[in-house]
């Protein structure tokens, strides 16, 4: 009896504590989830950088602005004016 019970503490400890053990698929489902939820984000990220890019390549307005806007590009015989706010 007392053979059964030292085996069944075993393979307890084993399950629980050991590598591949339960502690170790907790920790794993939670990198998992950290993972997941990051890339959801980075997907989010990546299609509305598509969505920009497909209107930059169509529209010629829109490259403009967005020179203009980002890259402070000004046309020829332009006068750029730049305001601090203090």
């Amino acid at each position: 009896m007392s053979l059964l019970i030292a085996i069944f503490a075993m393979l307890q400890y084993r399950l629980w504590f050991k590598a591949g053990g339960v502690h170790e698929l907790l920790s794993l489902r939670h990198v998992l989830a950290t993972q997941s939820t990051t890339l959801a984000h980075l997907k989010d990220q990546n299609d509305a950088l598509l969505v920009q890019i497909k209107s930059l390549k169509e529209s010629k307005d829109e490259a403009e602005a967005h020179a203009r806007s980002e890259l402070s590009m000004i046309k020829k015989d332009e006068t750029f004016y730049r305001i601090v706010n203090e």
